[in-house]
């Protein structure tokens, strides 16, 4: 039992966490045994099927024969291919995040008046409560802005005069309100952050109803509130890519988990919150930065293909970076040959990394992606041949090109993926029926009576 920094007495936690490690130990090779389903995953790595949904389809293989066969990936918004909807935006020079909400919350792709009557309404919800920012974030503010998002979002629940409400109209409204406000919850929960973190100026700006999404974004969080439309275009290009992944993924799943309960909006969408936050799903981006920071500061010429790769090998024998033994930023669950939405970030970061004078960056990004699967075949000993770069590895270059602070990588990423949480409770609530309730196996004991307190040690 460990010790506490003055080597004095074991504290109370000590005492607590050995108990704890004594009496929580599992074979490893029960899981196998009892045909447990680690992580809700099969023995070949497919999820298990836990429900059916008509809100996107994330495709990566095909099963040819009882085998997985790699194939090109493809991501669909409500049937339409991800690519279609990104270029039918850049064609008619436009942005698209609005429509892709409306879509995915409604089904289908509205109208002119239908899409001016939805923007129309988020735009109207874009201020927050008088004194939220105030009261709720200011009074306590953060480090972290997921937590001051997830906290915000469930004080929303104190100024809606409906709240516990889950008819689909009502859940409807929540959903355009909180599409609405995420933007400006993260950028004043980052200025206050700055001011009682940081110890610098803090600006609080107002939302503007007659910008998009992204321009409100990023005219909240500079200091001057000035941007360019190509930056706008491409933040609002980032916010399509990462609006929807599936119902399997970890805060689509946290959402039909919570709303399957018959929870509020506000409940479930915070545990989506806390769910992206980790380092395992949205936080990775901040992984994949801090591990490129390492990159740089170890190898010299960071154009030269042998030696990043010697430093590729390093970092996945835990010899180099969090010695976690991970590239971040390589690889994806369901993704084989290619991640559409790392595709697609790479083709709108190329041309801006020319303009910002990041090419070089741009390009070790790059390398990194051509290289990981021979240095990981080396390493781990077998045939590497599947392994695609997924969204992370370009999306926290990309913010970084736009001047938005690691702080906020994954907070955008939460005010892209509302939408597709708000899809995925719309679709629980309405085809659900059951609360989610998979079963743990109970681990026998040896077995133990009741001792009476004055008997024990």
């Amino acid at each position: 039992m460990q010790e506490n920094m003055k080597g004095t007495e074991p504290t109370l936690i000590d005492n607590l966490c050995g108990h704890f490690r004594e009496n929580s130990q599992v074979n490893p090779a029960l899981y196998t045994r009892y045909g447990i389903k680690r992580g809700l995953r099969n023995a070949d790595g497919t999820g298990v099927l836990v429900g059916m949904t008509r809100v996107s389809n994330v495709h990566g293989y095909i099963v040819n024969e009882g085998e997985r066969e790699p194939i090109e990936g493809r991501l669909t918004y409500r049937g339409i291919n991800l690519y279609d909807l990104l270029n039918g935006f850049q064609a008619e020079n436009r942005f698209g995040f609005g429509e892709v909400g409306y879509l995915l919350m409604c089904g289908t792709l509205p109208g002119h008046s239908e899409l001016e009557a939805f923007e129309h309404a988020v735009a109207e919800s874009r201020n927050l409560p008088d004194n939220f920012t105030e009261d709720v974030l200011m009074r306590a503010p953060s480090h972290d802005i997921m937590n001051k998002l997830a906290s915000a979002t469930l004080a929303l629940y104190a100024y809606d005069e409906n709240p516990d409400d889950t008819s689909i109209p009502n859940v409807m409204r929540q959903g355009i309100g909180l599409i609405s406000r995420f933007p400006v919850i993260i950028s004043h929960a980052y200025q206050a952050k700055r001011r009682y973190f940081d110890n610098a100026s803090m600006y609080l700006h107002v939302p503007d109803k007659t910008k998009s999404t992204a321009e409100n974004i990023l005219g909240l969080i500079r200091p001057d509130g000035q941007y360019t439309l190509e930056e706008a275009r491409l933040l609002d290009r980032c916010l399509v890519i990462h609006a929807e992944h599936g119902g399997g993924n970890n805060s689509a799943f946290a959402t039909r988990v919570a709303s399957s309960s018959g929870t509020d909006t506000y409940s479930a969408i915070a545990a989506a919150v806390g769910a992206l936050k980790g380092p395992k799903h949205g936080g990775a981006n901040l992984k994949v930065m801090q591990m490129f920071d390492d990159i740089k500061a170890h190898v010299a010429d960071w154009a030269d293909a042998d030696e990043v790769y010697a430093y590729l090998l390093k970092i996945l024998r835990r010899e180099a970076g969090d010695h976690s033994g991970l590239v971040y930023g390589m690889g994806h669950a369901v993704y084989t040959l290619s991640d559409p939405r790392a595709v697609a970030l790479k083709e709108g970061a190329r041309p801006l990394a020319q303009e910002k004078g990041y090419v070089k960056e741009f390009n070790l990004v790059e390398l990194v992606e051509t290289l990981t699967p021979r240095a990981f075949a080396e390493v781990r000993g077998e045939d590497v041949k599947t392994m695609c770069a997924n969204v992370d590895l370009y999306s926290g270059l990309v913010y970084t090109m736009l001047g938005i602070p690691r702080e906020m990588f994954t907070p955008l990423f939460a005010t892209a993926r509302i939408v597709g949480w708000m899809a995925h409770r719309l679709e629980e609530i309405a085809m659900g029926g059951k609360i989610i309730r998979p079963a743990y196996k109970p681990m026998r004991h040896t077995p133990k009576f009741y001792v009476p307190l004055s008997e024990r040690p």
